[in-house]
């Protein structure tokens, strides 16, 4: 038990600052709770194993029912997994004192088999978190609720990226019933996928409807190899992960070198970053074209 960690969290409970934790966190609240009274009957809940220990700490432990529960009680937020990141993240946005601001938008992501698993999860979820979005996410030949696997891409040092298995991504609507005139915005994320999904007509449709309407497009890492493919990057100016320079330049595209690699830039309706690292610019360019805003 880290005194310093300790002594951290019972600062913020007196102080009465919003206090957020997900899924194993609250072993800290509960290792807190002796010095800060935090959690004496207050409603908490975690990942399922963690209740025990929160019952003894003197807390009033809510059984989560999914993986995505999250529950309130005044200042302190918890949440059982990342399955409820969307929900944590609108509580914690409110007990700030934010506001969001923005009519209602439909965004559809692209997804395939082994996209990079952040690539996809922390846009998905960071936009599901504000209220007024609504977002889907699609893969060819596959429907709402079959899932896709992904891949970790890191940056370590190495001559390129490294790869590792990810989480697997659950799809929200049926490919074959997509009607592109309801969404407002469409986001790529990168990995492997992109490499399979340019060469699919279907893709390629999709991708040119929301372009040539104007629509924003945010495409981050390898996605843009499907932007290229599209034919929709002949005068454009855009990044990408620097090994998909080529397709960028052949695509007719002015290429930004990203330097450094969370750099993100928009040209128009199209937002295009290199790697998951920009994803405070990627989504933060995203929400800004569609009209979204989080004031404090």
């Amino acid at each position: 038990m880290n005194e310093s960690v300790v002594s951290l969290v019972t600062h913020f409970a007196k102080s009465g600052k919003p206090i957020a934790s997900i899924c194993h966190g609250q072993l800290i609240l509960a290792a807190a709770a002796a010095t800060a009274d935090l959690l004496k009957g207050r409603k908490v809940t975690a990942y399922h194993t963690v209740g025990p220990v929160l019952v003894a700490a003197g807390a009033h432990w809510v059984e989560p029912e999914t993986l995505a529960a999250c529950t309130v009680d005044g200042n302190l937020i918890t949440a059982a997994s990342y399955y409820g990141h969307p929900e944590y993240i609108r509580h914690f946005i409110k007990a700030l004192g934010a506001t969001v601001t923005g009519s209602n938008k439909r965004i559809l992501f692209l997804c395939g088999d082994y996209m990079e698993d952040y690539e996809v999860m922390v846009p998905f979820q960071s936009l599901e978190a504000l209220e007024c979005c609504y977002v889907d996410a699609v893969c060819p030949n596959k429907k709402a609720g079959d899932t896709c696997p992904t891949a970790v891409h890191d940056f370590e040092g190495d001559q390129t990226y490294s790869e590792k298995p990810g989480h697997n991504f659950k799809l929200t609507a049926n490919f074959d019933d997509i009607d592109a005139s309801t969404y407002d915005a469409l986001v790529i994320p990168g990995g492997r996928a992109p490499e399979y999904l340019a060469l699919d007509p279907a893709v390629i449709k999709l991708v040119k409807h929301f372009m040539d309407a104007g629509k924003p497009v945010a495409s981050i890492c390898h996605g843009q190899q499907i932007l290229a493919a599209a034919g929709v990057l002949k005068g454009k100016k855009c990044t990408a992960y620097p090994a998909v320079k080529l397709n960028v330049e052949l695509g007719g595209a002015t290429w930004l070198e990203p330097d450094p690699i969370d750099r993100c830039f928009t040209d128009g309706n199209l937002v295009t970053g290199a790697a998951w690292p920009g994803h405070p610019q990627f989504i933060a360019q995203l929400m800004s074209l569609l009209g979204v805003e989080v004031r404090f």
